[in-house]
């Protein structure tokens, strides 16, 4: 099977959900003459990584202005039900092709926010929602973590989906957990622009011989909303290069590392190079020693086929 995949680096109306959508429909439409069968939008897309942003939490104390703030991001976010999501579906259902977006998600039931990652299909709609279980430093001040019901994988009609958001692709179990599934298509959307953030996509796509989508936004200080430049200490603390990838099972990079600009990475995939290049490492297969390790993950779902959903 041959598929064409697109990653999108590029920058939200940073705290505005209506807005972001309504360019996130733009930025389809744009790229809609590259016919991609899945694309992929960056960690916290809607309504904007708040990279920078302390919302006035230091130990011991915070601030009326952070709890304003949290507020307004709070307001931002997205809700599973919602008409945002009716809207993502409907984009993806326009363009026939799936969508993974990364959002800031917001429950009902709770104030709490989840840094998530929206897994819908043109056919389906929503297939399903993976949480972060572990929120980065003081990412942790603004989102909760998710639990193992949360690592979720798809069987869809262009391959196994599944992955990890930013630096929970350090974590080793973590990625154990999405190997055991038989992902094809490991997506990595990140927030993380260093350069080493490329090495590791390409350990990823080795380790679990898969393809693996790694995606972040581009953002400058000067498209930061005027009104909170002033809650910066450092305003050029909002900039991200970017440093989107696409890798193949064999650890080749495929397109990219795109820096400095917005715009798309797109690359065809044949998956029989999974299986092929499971010949000499199968980590689920012929590499594993399930005499010796025994992984146990509390509460992980088994692969959802989207058939069936």
């Amino acid at each position: 099977m041959r598929i064409k995949v697109g990653v999108i680096q590029d920058s939200p109306v940073f705290f505005d959900k209506d807005k972001t959508l309504k360019k996130v429909g733009n930025l389809l439409d744009r790229y809609a003459d590259q016919k991609c069968d899945l694309m992929v939008f960056p960690e916290s897309f809607i309504p904007g990584y708040p990279r920078g942003f302390s919302f006035g939490a230091t130990v011991g104390n915070r601030t009326d202005e952070g709890r304003k703030l949290y507020a307004e991001y709070h307001r931002n976010s997205i809700e599973l039900g919602s008409e945002e999501i009716r809207k993502l579906e409907k984009l993806s259902r326009k363009h026939k092709a799936y969508l993974v977006m990364g959002v800031t998600e917001k429950k009902h039931q709770n104030g709490s926010l989840y840094c998530s990652m929206l897994y819908i299909s043109p056919a389906k709609g929503l297939l399903g929602v993976h949480r972060k279980i572990k929120p980065t430093g003081t990412e942790r001040v603004i989102w909760d973590e998710a639990g193992g019901e949360d690592l979720v994988t798809f069987k869809t009609g262009i391959g196994k989906l599944g992955g990890l958001i930013c630096w929970e692709n350090y974590m080793p179990l973590a990625r154990m957990a999405m190997y055991r599934q038989g992902v094809e298509i490991y997506i990595a959307p990140t927030a993380d622009a260093r350069e080493s953030w490329v090495p590791t996509m390409r350990h990823i796509a080795l380790e679990g011989r898969c393809f693996v989508l790694g995606c972040n936004e581009y953002y400058s200080e000067k498209m930061l909303p005027e009104k909170y430049k002033d809650l910066l200490n450092d305003r050029s603390s909002v900039n991200c290069a970017g440093g989107s990838v696409i890798v193949s099972p064999r650890g080749e990079v495929l397109a990219g590392p795109l820096w400095d600009e917005a715009g798309i990475l797109t690359a065809t995939l044949n998956l029989e190079e999974v299986t092929a290049a499971r010949l000499d490492f199968d980590v689920n297969g012929h590499y594993n020693r399930p005499d010796i390790f025994d992984l146990k993950v509390n509460g992980q779902p088994p692969l959802q086929d989207e058939e069936i959903t």
